[in-house]
């Protein structure tokens, strides 16, 4: 079969960014034509590709695992991971295979986060014990952690005989593992990212199953399921770390449960790691130990780092109220210390000098964009990546004129070209003022928004009188 490489696939074999892969096919007309995929991601024959990179004197390297990869690329979407199994190949060649498979199926897999992996494996260390996933699908967590012992169970056969084949030394067994559990010893750390909103969880055959210490999950309550679930393969004394849709700290069909939590000591730290998504890290209570008097609530960590030790903030009292919200965002209600922290923060910076002048020759940023190609990477307000040459045209400069241009954004308006968008056509020098002086303008506006959560924090703490005129 021919072999076929999606943009990315070319970006990585000639080591540079997408954006100078769709700068080549603007560019040049003999850039191979697509022979499949779709129009937003179209797929090219690697024997053209690589043609082309020839032709035009572009380093590129095709290994032997790149191609596998685009001989697996040729098999039915549905019949991938049964493919990807069937290769030969070492742990190193695997590894690689597997990480375009989840790529290539990153919402059917919804593969945690990196940076939230990591995170979870560094709050749950046990080096010299047992680690277990009970919802491991490729064993992406497992093979994160650094443990003596790793135990996995997954649903999905096909995920679960990859995840065999990634950590040979686990033990991984099939099957749905709140209804038929297969792991039957205690772990020393629990890490779980579990399928959400899963109504078909089996709440109707779990009905009085012994692992609701803590009350038995609604319908609508998958996540307290897998959580209690958790806590029951964990050690007394044992932690765990569960990822959480946020609805699941402040629903009310789960207040008796997250307040029997509470009441029982099992929940350390709730964190938002991401919008929509959080980390809650439980403990399987020790029945020696006392119940702590506070957790840690931790609202929307900058890059998700988290201090060495995570403080805890936030009486258990406080929390066992009509609603039991164990969300972090909670914390934005304490209006009188964020008002005060606020306002220390706060600063008006000024605003740059600018003056009437001569209108200049002007060009479109798509010109810009097409006559300064080059290596370094400028992000658009909407993620777009554009790569360029700095001594061609100025990255500040550029920030700014995306910013101002999708600003200019009639409301209503359904899609806005960007690179249609007239602009000053000016030379490096100029264009560095204009980049210091949108620099201050985007100063200026982080300050304006920083002012109104002051004005927002000040009016909510004085209507609920947290806070009051000196």
């Amino acid at each position: 079969m021919d072999e076929t490489v999606n943009a990315g696939d070319i970006a990585r074999l000639a080591d540079v960014g997408r954006a100078a892969v769709s700068n080549w096919r603007r560019r040049f007309d003999d850039f191979p034509a697509p022979v499949g995929g779709t129009a937003s991601s179209p797929l090219y024959l690697l024997r053209d590709v690589e043609a082309w990179l020839r032709r035009n004197g572009k380093p590129f390297n095709v290994s032997p695992a790149d191609r596998l990869w685009t001989q697996l690329r040729t098999v039915d979407d549905l019949k991938l991971g049964p493919a990807l199994l069937a290769v030969e190949a070492d742990a190193a060649t695997f590894e690689f295979l597997h990480e375009r498979y989840a790529a290539t199926h990153s919402r059917l897999l919804n593969p945690t986060p990196p940076e939230i992996a990591r995170l979870m494996v560094s709050l749950t260390e046990a080096h010299d014990g047992t680690v277990t996933d009970p919802s491991c699908g490729t064993g992406s967590l497992l093979k994160l952690a650094r443990a003596r012992r790793k135990v996995g169970q997954e649903l999905d056969p096909v995920l679960a005989a990859i995840a065999r084949r990634r950590l040979p030394d686990a033990y991984i067994v099939d099957g749905d593992s709140l209804r038929h559990n297969g792991i039957f010893e205690r772990a020393d750390a629990v890490l779980c990212d579990p399928p959400w909103h899963d109504r078909a969880w089996g709440h109707e055959e779990l009905i009085g199953d012994p692992r609701w210490t803590h009350g038995q999950p609604s319908r609508g309550e998958p996540e307290l399921a897998w959580a209690q679930h958790c806590l029951h393969l964990a050690k007394p004394g044992s932690p765990v770390a569960i990822l959480m849709p946020s609805a699941a700290a402040t629903r009310r069909a789960g207040k008796r449960i997250r307040g029997n939590l509470l009441r029982a000591g099992a929940v350390t730290a709730v964190i938002t790691v991401q919008p929509g998504r959080d980390l809650w890290l439980l403990r399987h209570p020790h029945p020696s130990d006392r119940a702590p008097e506070h957790v840690t609530l931790l609202d929307s960590p900058d890059g998700i780092d988290i201090p060495e030790s995570l403080e805890p903030n936030t009486r258990v009292l406080d929390l066992l109220d009509d609603d039991v919200d164990l969300s972090p965002g909670r914390l934005r209600g304490q209006h009188g210390r964020a008002y005060v922290e606020s306002r220390l923060k706060y600063s008006m910076p000024d605003p740059p000098e600018l003056h009437d002048r001569a209108l200049p020759p002007m060009t479109t940023i798509g010109d810009l964009l097409r006559t300064a190609p080059g290596p370094h990477p400028v992000t658009s307000p909407t993620g777009a990546v554009y790569e360029i040459d700095p001594t061609r045209l100025d990255p500040d400069y550029l920030t700014g004129l995306l910013r101002a241009a999708l600003a200019r954004t009639p409301t209503g308006s359904t899609r806005l070209d960007v690179r249609r968008t007239q602009v000053p056509s000016l030379p490096l020098h100029e264009q560095r003022k204009y980049g210091r002086a949108f620099t201050q303008l985007r100063a200026l506006e982080s300050s304006l928004e920083g002012a109104a959560e002051l004005v927002r924090l000040g009016y909510n703490g004085l209507l609920t009188g947290q806070i009051g005129p000196a």
